[in-house]
């Protein structure tokens, strides 16, 4: 029997641990990261949200319920529910507190700028109109309020 002579390439002890960590590598130290810069803020203001003062409010409420509740002459309050603009004040006051009383001069006032210095009283200036010379002087009215913020 002839015996062959091999002749192998010395490997190297340490191929295997170095290919078995390149393929499962350890975990690495904690080490702390490095600072991060943090990211400029991005602020967006949100649009105003408009509060209306108490007169604005008394008379938008007021409005409100002369539209769902129906719009009266002559009296005070419609047997079937709808009211003059004086009881759609009271309504939408409560009670007759500053704003019950700022909003119904302001209206007053806004009916005497579009018809006429002579009226002295909602009422009067009420029970002369037709409905939509009324709802003209509200929004008017309103609009007001909303400008003066009260």
């Amino acid at each position: 029997m002839n015996r062959t002579t091999t002749r192998f390439t010395p490997i190297d002890p340490d191929l295997y641990a170095t290919a078995f960590q390149l393929l499962d590598p350890a975990p690495e130290p904690d080490v702390p990261a490095a600072p991060v810069a943090p990211a400029p803020a991005v602020l967006t203001v949100a649009p105003a949200v408009h509060q209306p003062g108490p007169v604005e409010k008394t008379l938008t409420d007021a409005l409100a319920f002369l539209d769902t509740r129906g719009w009266a002459k002559h009296r005070l309050i419609h047997p079937e529910g709808a009211r003059c603009s004086i009881g759609a004040l009271r309504a939408a006051a409560g009670t007759r507190n500053a704003a019950y009383r700022d909003a119904g001069n302001l209206l007053l006032d806004e009916a005497r700028r579009q018809h006429g210095k002579q009226w002295d009283a909602i009422p009067t200036w009420n029970d002369s109109h037709t409905g939509p010379q009324v709802r003209s002087v509200w929004e008017a009215a309103i609009q007001r309020a909303h400008h003066l913020n009260i």
